[in-house]
């Protein structure tokens, strides 16, 4: 119950007009009052009701009353309607209910107001409708914002209509609730959207995991997503304005919300007002998120600090973070600890993030209980990394049943994971919805796994769709894949008038190159070999050298070719030698040449025989020739 109705109420005859200059001292409630009561004292009603109010706002209930009755009873609305508030302070609802049933109908909003609450606090919402809309359509805020809150307790639409009411005369809640209600009809991002600070700690602590992927990574809290229906908020957008007003009024929940429809936005320095606004009227999501904000600017010790102050108000996510920031110190048993706070909390995440903790130390047992617990609970990546985990320990039946619940509840992972499953299984047919499934979501190696599938069915705009998405998000292998794709169809270079080759970089070069740069031994061969055919031998060579000290025996026998061409023959044998000792037939030919020519015929004789096993059937061929005719010489 609003204890006294609203100022204008209690100050209900307009007489009384406060001073500008008053001091800050109390002196001049005082001196109004001591007016006051001189006036009531001589007789005036007006002013007894107010000196009544007074000392209702003050807390002096048995001063108040008589002159509150007395007042009433020379026919004072203000006076009845507030001996009504002090009658329902002493607990004597029913004859507040009389006075204010006599206010009202004289034509008092607050008391209107004041029996309508008190009538569906009882259950009789037909009294409760009527006299709340007889306070709303008197322009009442009170009264506006109580109608409307019944109305959509019966799903009535009308309730929005005296919300906004509510609202526009300044009511703080009336604004919060008409902002989430435009909110919720906003359209807004999925799940995976991008922003953090607020929200239900629906998502995960820590990295999502793939099969294989390392099974212990506990730095990372929940930085859970915005609210649904704030993500969506635009700059003009009419929800943010209601959110605004709200909050200059001082409603916490709108300052939080407001902070984070302007973190989404960008506007980082403003959303960190408010959220501080919110924090220190005790809103603790608010100085969780405040936390995040000052943690991606790089103030870890003041994020600490607030995160601290939200884990102490109970924030699961909170103590999430504070979790995460002890996990990247190497203070494992302090963030075991706020871990655990957490789960305390009811925040799932708490146990999920134990068990990263747990495997990130190789306590497996334990890591698979609290893995359990929260999957269990419905945590999608607990699901998902307890799969992992007894996929590695052997147990592929009992991790199927684990991938499919985390890939049916959205984990995009997990998705992943079960195509490996089945396609390790050679069940190539099952495999692919799972792969396209994560595909779809945006998984990188899902996609070059559909591409890879699409080039095998022979279905090439499919797979160059697909391999472009993998080359896109980073896959070296898709984008080598997709230059061998683009390469194909590239038509033979036109020759120039005069018999020049001109050459201008296509695109599967450019994807040839990508994947070089990352590392793609074959990719850095193939850049190679069209570096060498326009006739740039320097970077040729820097290509090969690169692909072969990865390894790569393709790149080591294509830098011995480039470096016999330039009379290095010498350093080029020892190229073929590793070439060969990687098992390429034709690096193990052309060392068995090299040491002929030399005149080392045994020596020469051995790598024959080396290519000779090593074949292609060419090479075989040429070698076995090679090896008789050196055997020959060697017997003569």
């Amino acid at each position: 119950m609003d204890v006294m109705g609203d100022k204008a109420t209690l100050l209900d005859t307009g007489r009384f007009v406060q001073p500008s200059d008053r001091d800050e001292t109390g002196e001049g409630e005082a001196v109004d009052e001591a007016r006051t009561r001189l006036a009531a004292q001589a007789g005036d009603v007006e002013a007894t009701s107010v000196l009544g109010a007074m000392l209702l706002r003050r807390g002096d209930l048995d001063g108040a009353e008589p002159l509150l009755r007395a007042a009433t009873a020379e026919g004072d609305r203000a006076a009845a309607n507030n001996l009504g508030v002090l009658l329902h302070q002493r607990g004597y609802a029913d004859e507040a209910a009389g006075w204010w049933r006599i206010a009202a109908v004289a034509g008092s909003a607050a008391a209107a107001h004041a029996l309508g609450r008190f009538h569906r606090e009882r259950g009789d919402e037909p009294a409760a409708e009527y006299w709340l809309r007889q306070s709303a359509e008197q322009g009442h805020a009170l009264g506006a914002y109580a109608l409307a809150d019944l109305l959509e307790h019966r799903g009535d639409g009308a309730a929005e209509q005296w919300m906004r009411s509510a609202a526009e005369r300044g009511h703080r809640e009336a604004a919060y609730r008409l902002a989430r209600a435009l909110d919720r009809r906003a359209p807004h991002e999925d799940e995976y959207g991008a922003g953090h600070g607020i929200g239900d700690g629906n998502r995960a602590g820590g990295r999502d995991r793939g099969v294989g992927a390392d099974s212990g990574d506990a730095g990372a809290a929940s930085a859970s997503a915005v609210p649904a229906g704030s993500a969506g908020s635009v700059p003009g957008n009419e929800a943010e304005q209601w959110y605004r007003q709200a909050a200059a009024r001082g409603h916490q929940r709108a300052a939080l919300q407001l902070g984070a429809i302007l973190e989404k936005r960008g506007e980082l320095k403003e959303a960190g007002r408010w959220y501080l606004t919110s924090a220190k009227d005790g809103e603790a999501r608010a100085a969780c998120a405040l936390g995040f904000l000052l943690r991606d600017a790089g103030d870890t010790e003041s994020a600490a600090v607030w995160w601290l102050r939200a884990a102490q108000d109970g924030d699961g996510n909170a103590a999430n973070a504070l979790g995460a920031l002890h996990a990247e110190r190497g203070e494992t048993q302090t963030a075991e600890r706020w871990y655990r706070a957490a789960m305390d909390a009811g925040d799932v995440n708490g146990a999920y993030n134990l068990g990263l903790l747990c495997a990130e130390q190789a306590r497996t047992a334990q890591a698979e209980q609290w893995y359990r617990r929260a999957a269990y609970a419905g945590h999608r990546e607990a699901a998902n990394a307890l799969a992992v985990l007894l996929l590695q320990g052997g147990d592929a039946t009992g991790a199927e049943p684990w991938f499919s619940k985390a890939a049916e509840a959205g984990s995009v992972d997990a998705a992943f994971n079960l195509g490996i499953l089945f396609a390790g299984r050679g069940e190539e047919a099952v495999a692919l919805p799972w792969y396209e499934r994560a595909a779809a979501a945006g998984h990188t190696e899902a996609a070059l796994q559909v591409g890879i599938a699409r080039l095998r069915d022979g279905d090439e705009r499919e797979a160059e769709r697909h391999l472009r998405c993998a080359a896109g998000g980073g896959s070296a292998e898709a984008a080598y894949r997709l230059a061998s794709v683009l390469d194909a169809r590239r038509p033979p270079t036109p020759a120039h008038e005069l018999g020049e080759q001109v050459h201008e970089k296509t695109e599967c070069e450019e994807w040839y190159e990508r994947a070089a740069s990352q590392g793609h031994r074959r990719a850095q061969v193939r850049v190679g070999m069209l570096s060498a055919a326009r006739g740039d031998v320097v970077e040729a060579a820097r290509w090969y050298r690169e692909a072969a000290e990865a390894g790569s025996r393709n790149g080591a026998f294509n830098l011995g070719l480039l470096l016999a061409r330039e009379g290095s023959e010498p350093e080029a044998a020892v190229w073929w030698a590793r070439a060969a000792d990687a098992g390429h037939g034709r690096a193990a030919l052309r060392l068995a040449l090299v040491y002929a020519r030399r005149g080392e015929l045994a020596e020469g004789q051995r790598w024959a025989d080396r290519a000779v096993s090593l074949g292609p059937a060419e090479v075989s061929e040429r070698a076995a020739r090679l090896r008789d005719a050196l055997r020959q010489e060697l017997t003569a």
